[in-house]
Order: C-alpha cells, then sequence, then structure tokens
C-alpha cells in the first residue's frame, strides 16, 4: 500500500510532468523573471479549502498566505512575528497586486474556537485562543450566555478582516486611489457554493451554485 507521503511524491512527480515536461515556457518563465500576480488570497489552513484546487490555479496566479481561521490582524508594525502581515506588505509593496480575496469556510475549526472561548470553554492550546480574538467582535457573546451561530461568525470575520486591511495605510490609500479592490468571499463545504460577503452588511451573495441572495443567517 502506497503511504500518504509516498502519494506525496507522486503528486509532485505528476505536477513536474505536467508544467516541466509538456510547458516548459511558463515554468522558466516564473523561475527567471520572478512572479507577477495580480491577486493575493488570505485563506485559512484547513486542508479541506486549499485555495489552488477550489479556484483552478495556475503557478504564478495566486500570492497565498493561509491562516488559522484566515485573519488578517490590524495594521501594529513592532518587534514581533508578524507572518501575515509581512506576507500583505510583500504583495501590496512589491508584487503590486490589484486584488486582496479573504477566503473562509463553513465548518471552520478557527471560527469554531472563537466560539468556544467566548463561550467561556477554557482552551488547552497556547495560540490558537489569543490568534483568533482578532475576530472576537464577530462573536458577541447576549446576556444569555449564548454565542452567534457557526456561519454568521464566519462572515462576520471575514468582514472583520476586510476593515483590518484598511488599517493598513499602504493598502488603505490604493483601495481609496482604486488600484486595489478588497473582496469577501465564504465557501460552502457542504453545498459547494462560493458567496461574496459584504463588507459593510450582514448580507451576501452566491458568486456560484444559484443566484438566490442569502441574508447573514443562512
Amino acid at each position: 500500500m502506497v503511504d500518504t507521503i509516498d502519494r506525496l511524491i507522486a503528486g509532485f512527480r505528476g505536477f513536474r510532468a505536467r508544467y516541466y515536461e509538456q510547458r516548459p515556457d511558463r515554468m522558466r518563465e516564473l523561475a527567471e523573471q520572478g512572479q507577477s500576480p495580480e491577486v493575493m488570497l488570505i485563506a485559512c489552513s484547513d486542508s479541506r479549502v486549499d485555495p489552488a484546487l477550489l479556484l483552478d490555479s495556475e503557478p504564478g496566479e495566486i500570492f497565498i498566505v493561509r491562516n488559522v481561521a484566515n485573519l488578517v490582524p490590524p495594521y501594529g508594525p513592532d518587534d514581533g512575528h508578524h507572518g501575515t502581515s509581512a506576507a500583505l506588505e510583500f504583495a501590496v509593496r512589491d508584487l503590486g497586486v490589484q486584488h486582496i480575496v479573504v477566503l473562509g469556510h463553513s465548518a471552520c475549526g478557527g471560527i469554531q474556537a472563537l466560539r468556544a472561548a467566548v463561550s467561556g470553554e477554557p482552551s488547552q492550546r497556547e495560540f490558537i485562543a489569543p490568534w483568533v480574538e482578532i475576530a472576537t467582535e464577530a462573536c458577541p457573546c447576549g446576556d444569555d450566555g449564548v454565542v452567534p451561530d457557526q456561519p454568521g461568525v464566519e462572515r462576520a470575520a471575514i468582514r472583520i478582516s476586510l476593515g483590518n486591511l484598511k488599517t493598513f495605510p499602504w493598502i488603505a490609500e490604493k483601495v481609496a486611489n482604486g488600484e486595489i479592490q478588497l473582496h469577501g468571499w465564504w465557501v460552502d463545504l457542504e453545498k459547494g457554493r462560493l458567496c461574496a460577503v459584504d463588507p459593510d452588511k450582514g448580507e451576501m451573495h452566491e458568486i456560484v451554485g444559484g443566484d438566490r441572495v442569502a441574508d447573514g443567517s443562512d
């Protein structure tokens, strides 16, 4: 039986055959001239939502950073380690991307962790709870101790990340000048839908999967 690592190696052989043997010019161009993607995508680390697979993208087409719950922290330069912010800086100031997409998804474990923390459940992890606190405002706990539903928090967290993008001065300037467009997307894993999340309201609409307009509670 082929184990997982062997299967991954076989997968690279397939990649090499497609792009280095059948289409060598494109990979040679990327290697020699560098990348020039028009889109940056901030996605979740979840193994079910690989952006390259979901969007059928080609090498060099999308600059991707992945983290738990596809969150964007607010602008805050200091001596800390800021992986997502560093990726944003490189994509915007060096690569000159024209679009930034925050890509969330249903059944997100990071959002589950946020909802658990807000409801008062003790965390057994060192890094996850502090990280997802970025989106605390997406999960207000009512007087009765009930937290909002999972899909609603997932979409609200996307809106918070879109807002945090504008706290970066060199992103806000380009958005104001029309040089960069911001997008919030949410993938419904169960139904195979891709939905656009309104950055200011609790609304979304389906981009792929139907034309029905859905509100933030659907």
